[in-house]
């Protein structure tokens, strides 16, 4: 969420960032404004009231003592006058002040100075490309049909336990999705994130503070006798361990990572570029989050880039890096960089992260502060990234390491393994 100062102070520049989003903000931007200046303006009168019914509420008392009951009793008729109008005030102040937290809470955040402008994902920006693109062998099949043919992922069954989009990991292929999550957490806790195993269920502050609500409530599943949403990434709780949390500045930076499943209603249409693993209403992901000190938050971004950078060269597929543009930013996002690799037997770019900035989006919402040097509370910058989402980059690993003998399993995965090859 927005800091009103913040809008206050660069109005023009909120207005030209959000056009990038192809979001026409000026209505918005003024009413937040306006309605500021009302909420403002109904706290002094309030404060005035109060403070005069005070003042008067003593010199009653005065009056009572001194025997003055006369006076004392025209006095308290406009005590009584006194207290209808601060409480009209406050009702006011209150519809103000909701009135405006709900407006601040339906604007995005505003786009980095980089993001280029555009409305989808035809518009990112290709800023990095690095792997072999593997010459596969006549026949080669996508995914779906080598987790048929080896029996290690079963679409039918999980069709017929749950429905589309969860798939059942058998044998080899349960094996795999284990090693590779044990691989992710290894490599994130050697780069000096803390390893936590968090909840799969949040309750609604926890949606509001990382900005999937009220934005996304289509796309989560909520179980509603209990008023809880299964979460869409371990983003959720696990950045909201900080909510309403003031850090030292000596405790910048936190890093955290955690393995979860993740659930998503909106799982997109039909067609090949959805089958199988392509897109999924449960799949598992690795994540890792950051708390950062402002001035060092995009340095911490990069940080976090290389770091994944490292993992898909050590397991050796072919990737690209975009920076996303406006149109296909996230609502809470102030930077993304989206991850994607290539799938050789389908022909195309299959994304598997998405790294993002916040800035102080979610820290306001969450409440999320540091003390800074001068003693002063101060809004953190969150951040964080898929370190990785496994259905994707499974998929890369069958369909670019199959062979006519077989699916190769990647060297640095085979100690987690403890087999070389799916056959």
């Amino acid at each position: 969420m927005l800091q009103v100062a913040f809008i206050r102070e660069n109005k023009d520049l909120v207005i030209e960032r959000l056009a990038k989003r192809n979001v026409d903000a000026s209505q918005m931007i003024n009413d937040v404004i306006t309605f500021d200046d009302d909420r403002k303006r109904l706290q002094t009168e309030l404060d005035k009231t109060l403070a005069e019914s005070n003042t008067l509420s003593k010199e009653i008392g005065n009056l009572y003592k001194s025997g003055e009951v006369e006076k004392a009793n025209l006095l308290k008729e406009k005590t009584g006058q006194l207290k209808d109008t601060s409480k009209e005030l406050t009702e006011n102040l209150g519809s103000t002040t909701e009135a405006l937290k709900e407006l601040l809470y339906k604007i995005p955040n505003v786009p980095h100075d980089s993001v280029p402008r555009g409305n989808s994902d035809l518009d990112n920006e290709e800023v990095f490309k690095a792997g072999d693109i593997p010459t596969l062998h006549h026949g080669a099949l996508p995914h779906w049909e080598l987790a048929k043919k080896y029996d290690i992922i079963d679409f039918e069954l999980g069709n017929k336990i749950t429905g589309a989009g969860f798939p059942v990991y058998k044998g080899k292929g349960a094996r795999l999705q284990r090693a590779l999550i044990a691989y992710f957490l290894d490599k994130n806790t050697a780069a000096g994130y803390t390893e936590y195993q968090l909840p799969l269920l949040v309750n609604e502050a926890s949606g509001f503070g990382t900005g999937q609500l009220p934005d996304k409530e289509g796309q989560m599943y909520h179980v509603t006798e209990d008023d809880l949403y299964l979460i869409p990434t371990a983003e959720v709780p696990g950045t909201n361990i900080f909510r309403d949390v003031v850090l030292s500045e000596s405790e910048l930076p936190v890093g955290i990572t955690g393995y979860t499943p993740c659930f998503r209603r909106e799982a997109g249409s039909y067609g090949a570029h959805v089958r199988g693993l392509n897109r999924l209403h449960q799949f598992d992901k690795v994540e890792i989050i950051r708390v950062e000190h402002p001035s060092k938050s995009y340095q911490a971004l990069d940080g976090m880039v290389n770091h994944i950078k490292d993992i898909l060269k050590a397991l050796k597929l072919p990737y690209r890096i975009l920076r996303l543009c406006g149109g296909d930013t996230s609502f809470a996002s102030a930077l993304t960089y989206d991850f994607e690799v290539f799938s050789t037997a389908q022909d195309r770019w299959l994304e598997i992260s998405s790294v993002s900035n916040f800035e102080t989006f979610q820290a306001n919402r969450l409440k999320l502060r540091f003390k800074n040097s001068d003693g002063k509370n101060e809004l953190a910058h969150t951040l964080n990234g898929s370190a990785l989402a496994l259905p994707r980059v499974l998929a890369g690993i069958l369909e670019n390491y199959q062979t006519e003998d077989g699916i190769v399993i990647p060297e640095l995965l085979q100690p987690y393994t403890g087999f070389k090859i799916i056959n």
